[in-house]
C-alpha cells in the first residue's frame, strides 16, 4: 500500500466521533486524529516517516503480526512524541545516521513492535520521554539494538535485541532505563552498556548471552543494579566495571566466560550477592586498583576452564568475601602489590589445584573462620611485607597447610591443619610469621617445618601423629636470623622417634642450639651436597683452544670474538694464579648479547659454554636454550616451578634466554615475567658456580630490560653487542654453504650476491645469517629447477650456481 489511499478507522471517546476515514497517506491521517483515537491500519507497505504527535492508538489489524509495514528510503521511519499507544507494528529503517524507532517525548506504550533495520540505532529514547515498551524486539546488525539516552528512561518488559553491530542496549547522559524479562544476544559490542554520571540501569530477571564483547558493561561513574539475570556465552569478560563505575548484582548467574568473568578497576565498586560465577577462562573476580572494592556475600565462583586465579586483588584494590564458596580451579585467592587488602569470612575454598590463599609483594589478606580443602597449598604468605591474619581456620587435605617465605610476617591463630602430605607450616628463606594456639594433627611430614634459622614465633602449638616430627628447625646459613621463639609448645611424636610418654612443654628461644624441643631427637640439614661430591666431572670432548678455533672460523664478529677471547684469558690465567697458591680476579661469568636475530648469538653462547666446560669452569658445557614461554607459567606458583626446571636442566651448563625483555614488558599489568626474573635471580646467587646464564635480544630493548631491572643488571658481567653482516660477510657464509653442500659460484654470481645483499631491505625482519642461508637454499632450488629440464647434465651443471639462480628480492 505504498502508492494509493490509507483506510483508517478512527474511535474517539465520543460516540459521534465514530468514524472511518480514508486518507492519501498515514502521515495525514495521523495528522487528523485526535487524542484518544484508536488509528488501525490496514496491511501494506507505507514508505513514510511517521511522527506521532497525540495521544492515539495506532496499530496494525489484530492477528496479522507484521502486516504493517514502515520502511521509508531513509529518516527516521517512526517518531512518538506523545503519550500514545503503538502496537502490531513492523519499522524497517536504512539510515546509518538515524534510528529506526525514536522516542522524543511522553509516556507511550509500544507493544509488540518489531524493528529490522540497519540503523543507527535500532530504538532510541531520548530527553523526558519514559515509554512502556512490551514484547519488542530489534533486529539491528548495524548499530546499537536499544539506546537510552539524553535523561531518558522507560520500562522494557520482555523485549530482545535478537542482533546488533554495536551494544545491543546502551544508556549515556544521565538516562536511567528499567529492563525486565529482557533478552540480549548476538550484538558485536556490550550487551548492556552504561557510561555517563547519573545513568543507571535496572535490570530484572534478564539473559545476556551470544556477544561479541563484554556481556554488561558500567563505565564513568555509572550505576547498575542487575537482579536474577544471567550473563553467559561472551567473547570478552562477563561484567566489566571501569572508572567510578557502581553495580549491584543478586541472585545472578554468570558462566561459560572465556575470559574474566568479572573484571572492575579505577575505583569501581561491586556488590554480589547469592551470585554464581562459573565457567570462566581467566578470573572469576579480578579486582584492581586503589579505591576499587568488590563485596561478595553468600556467592559461588567455581570451575574454572583456565589456570588463573578464581579471585584477583591487586594494584591496592580491596575484596571482601562473606559465606562463600570457591571450588574446582586452579587457585582460589591471590592477592597481590602494596594497598591491595582481601577479607575472607566463614568461607570454604576447596578443590584447588595449586594454591587456595597467596599474598604477595605487601599485600594483605584476613580470613576468618574459614575452611580450606583439598588444595596443594593453604595459604602462601610470599615475601616481605605481605601478612595478615588467618583467625580459626581449618586447612583439610593439603599438601602444604600455611607457607611463609621471603620475609612475609602473618599472625595465624587458632588455625588447625588437619593430614597435610608434607607439612603443616613451612617457614623459609627469612620468612616470619607467629603462631598462637594452632594444631597440625596427621601430617605425612612434620607438623611444624622452620628452616634457614628464620625468626618465627611459635606460641601454645601442638602437633599429633605427624609421620616426621612435630617440629623441625633446621639451622641456616651465616646469614640466617636470630632462629625461632617457641613458647608452650607441645608434641604428641610416635615411639620410633623416641618421644617421652608425657608430651613436654618447650619455653625457649632457639638460636643456633642443635636441641629446640626435647621431643625432637636431632636436626636435619636442608642443604644437598653439591652435584660434584656425587659424580666426578665428565672431560671435555675438545680443548680450549680447538672451540676457540671453531669461534674465529665464523664468519664476522670480530668484536665478539675480542671479547670471548678475552673473558677465556681471564679464566684461564685465574685459574694458573690459583694453581701457583696466588690470588685470582673474580670474574663474572654471566652474559648479555645484544644484537639482531641471525648474528650468532646462540651459537657462540654454545661455543662459550664448551670452552667454560674445556678449562674446568662448567662440569657439562651444555647449552639450554629456552625464552619467554618456557619460563611464564599462568599462575605464579608454576612460573617459579618453570624457572627452576628450566635452571636444573642448564645445571653444569648454559641457560641462554632469547628475548629476554619479554620476562619484563613495558606494560607488565598482570604479567608474571616478574616471578621468573626474581627465581632466576636467586637461583644464580644461591648457585652461581653452577651454571653460566646469558640472556641475549635486540639491543635497546635488553637495554630496556637491564635498566629497570637492576638486580638482574648486577648480575652480568659484561654486554657484548653482535653486530649486523654485511653484504661481503654474507657473501662468505653463502660461499661457505656452497662449498659445505659441494656447490660452487659460477662466474658473476659472487658479484650478483654482493649486489642483491646491498639491496635488501635490512628491516627489522631482517635475519642477517638466516637470510644469507635462505638465500642460498633458495639458489639451489631454482638451480635444481633448471637444471631438471637437461637430459644428461655434467658435474658443471650440478655444481655451479650462476646469478639467474637468485631469488627476487623480498
Amino acid at each position: 500500500m505504498a502508492q494509493g489511499t490509507v483506510q483508517v478507522t478512527h474511535t474517539g471517546t465520543s460516540r459521534w466521533r465514530r468514524r472511518t476515514g480514508e486518507y492519501a497517506s498515514l502521515a495525514a491521517a495521523l495528522e487528523a486524529a485526535a487524542d484518544g483515537d484508536v488509528l488501525t491500519v490496514a496491511p501494506g507497505t507505507y514508505r513514510e516517516n511517521l511522527v506521532v504527535r497525540r495521544a492515539v492508538t495506532l496499530r496494525g489489524p489484530e492477528g496479522s503480526p507484521g502486516s504493517v509495514r514502515i520502511a521509508p528510503a531513509d529518516g527516521v521511519p517512526l517518531t512518538v512524541r506523545a503519550s500514545a499507544v503503538v502496537q502490531d507494528l513492523h519499522v524497517e529503517g536504512q539510515d546509518a545516521a538515524a534510528p529506526a524507532l525514536l522516542v522524543e517525548d511522553g509516556t507511550p506504550e509500544l507493544v509488540d513492535v518489531r524493528v529490522v533495520t540497519r540503523s543507527a540505532a535500532g530504538i532510541e529514547v531520548r530527553g523526558a520521554a519514559r515509554p512502556t515498551l512490551r514484547r519488542c524486539t530489534v533486529d539491528n546488525p548495524a548499530g546499537i539494538g536499544i539506546a537510552v539516552v539524553d535523561g531518558g528512561g522507560g520500562l522494557f518488559e520482555e523485549c530482545e535485541v535478537v542482533a546488533a553491530g554495536q551494544a545491543g542496549v546502551a544508556v549515556r547522559g544521565g538516562a536511567r532505563p528499567r529492563l525486565e524479562r529482557c533478552r540480549v544476544h548476538h550484538a558485536s559490542g556490550s550487551g548492556l552498556t552504561v557510561t555517563g554520571e547519573n545513568s543507571a540501569l535496572e535490570a530484572l530477571g534478564c539473559e545476556v548471552y551470544e556477544v561479541r564483547g563484554s556481556g554488561v558493561q558500567i563505565t564513568g561513574r555509572a550505576t547498575g543494579h542487575l537482579t536474577d539475570c544471567d550473563v553467559h556465552r561472551t567473547t570478552a569478560d562477563g561484567v566489566t566495571l571501569d572508572t567510578d563505575a557502581v553495580l549491584t548484582l543478586a541472585d545472578c548467574r554468570i558462566h561459560d566466560i572465556p575470559e574474566n568473568a568479572v573484571d572492575l578497576r579505577s575505583r569501581s565498586v561491586l556488590t554480589l550477592t547469592r551470585t554464581s560465577v562459573r565457567q570462566f577462562g581467566r578470573n572469576g573476580l579480578s579486582v584492581w586498583d586503589p579505591g576499587t572494592r568488590v563485596d561478595a556475600n553468600q556467592c559461588e565462583i567455581f570451575d574454572s576452564t583456565g589456570d588463573y586465579p578464581a579471585v584477583w586483588v591487586s594494584d591496592g584494590a580491596t575484596a571482601v568475601l562473606d559465606s562463600c564458596r570457591v571450588h574446582d580451579v586452579p587457585d582460589a585467592l591471590f592477592v597481590l602489590d602494596r594497598g591491595s587488602r582481601a577479607d575472607v569470612v566463614d568461607s570454604d575454598l576447596s578443590q584447588v589445584r595449586n594454591t587456595a590463599v597467596s599474598v604477595s609483594d605487601g599485600a594483605t589478606a584476613q580470613l576468618d573462620d574459614c575452611r580450606i580443602r583439598d588444595a596443594a597449598t593453604g595459604a602462601w604468605f610470599r615475601d616481605h611485607g605481605s601478612g595478615g591474619t588467618l583467625n580459626n581456620c581449618t586447612l583439610d587435605g593439603t599438601q602444604t597447610g600455611v607457607i611463609v617465605t621471603k620475609g612475609a610476617d602473618p599472625v595465624i591463630e587458632r588455625c588447625t591443619v588437619e593430614s597435610p602430605s608434607e607439612a603443616g607450616f613451612y617457614v623459609s628463606a627469612g620468612g616470619r610469621g607467629t603462631f598462637q594456639n594452632c594444631r597440625v594433627t596427621g601430617s605425612g611430614g612434620y607438623g611444624f617445618h622452620v628452616i634457614d634459622g628464620c625468626r618465627t614465633t611459635l606460641r601454645k602449638c601442638r602437633t599429633e601423629r605427624c609421620a616426621r616430627g612435630g617440629y623441625e628447625f633446621a639451622e641456616g646459613g651465616p646469614d640466617a636470623g636470630a632462629g625461632p621463639v617457641v613458647e608452650d609448645c607441645t608434641s604428641d611424636e610416635s615411639a620410633s622417634l623416641r618421644v617421652p610418654t608425657a608430651p613436654e612443654p618447650a619455653v625457649q628461644t632457639v638460636g643456633a642450639s642443635p636441641g629446640l624441643l626435647s621431643t625432637i631427637p636431632d636436626q636435619r640439614p636442608t642443604e644437598r651436597p653439591p652435584a660434584a661430591a656425587a659424580a666426578p666431572s665428565r672431560p671435555p670432548a675438545r680443548t680450549s683452544k680447538d672451540v676457540l678455533g671453531e669461534l674465529d672460523a665464523l664468519v664476522g664478529l670480530e668484536s665478539v670474538k675480542r671479547e670471548v677471547r678475552a673473558l677465556t684469558d681471564m679464566i684461564e690465567v685465574g685459574r694458573r694464579r690459583q694453581q701457583a697458591g696466588l690470588k685470582a680476579a673474580s670474574v663474572k661469568r654471566h652474559l648479555v648479547f645484544t644484537g639482531s636475530p641471525g648474528t650468532g648469538k646462540t651459537t657462540v653462547a654454545r661455543l662459550y659454554g664448551e670452552i667454560l666446560a674445556s678449562l674446568g669452569v662448567l662440569e657439562k658445557g651444555h647449552l639450554v636454550e629456552v625464552s619467554r614461554v618456557d619460563l611464564v607459567g599462568e599462575h605464579i606458583g608454576s612460573t617459579a616451578i618453570r624457572t627452576q626446571e628450566a635452571f636444573e636442566r642448564a645445571r653444569g651448563g648454559v641457560l641462554f634466554i632469547d628475548e629476554a625483555y619479554a620476562l619484563s614488558p613495558e606494560d607488565a599489568g598482570r604479567d608474571f615475567g616478574k616471578e621468573a626474573i626474581d627465581t632466576l635471580v636467586k637461583l644464580m646467587e644461591d648457585h652461581r658456580d653452577a651454571v653460566v646464564v646469558i640472556v641475549a635480544g635486540y639491543t635497546a630493548e635488553m637495554e630496556r630490560f637491564l635498566s629497570v631491572n637492576p638486580g638482574v643488571a648486577s648480575r652480568f658481567s659484561r654486554t657484548i653487542t653482535f653486530g649486523d653482516y654485511g653484504p661481503e660477510e654474507l657473501l662468505r657464509i653463502v660461499e661457505q654453504q656452497a662449498e659445505e653442500h659441494e656447490y660452487r659460484l659460477a662466474p658473476g654470481a659472487a658479484e650478483a650476491l654482493l649486489k642483491y645483499f646491498t639491496a635488501i631491505p635490512k628491516g627489522p625482519t631482517f635475519g642477517n645469517g638466516r637470510t644469507a642461508r635462505q638465500t642460498f637454499e633458495a639458489m639451489v632450488e631454482r638451480h635444481a629447477s633448471r637444471v631438471a629440464q637437461f637430459d644428461e647434465p655434467s658435474k658443471d651443471d650440478l655444481t655451479l650456481l650462476y646469478a639467474e639462480d637468485l631469488p627476487d628480492l623480498p
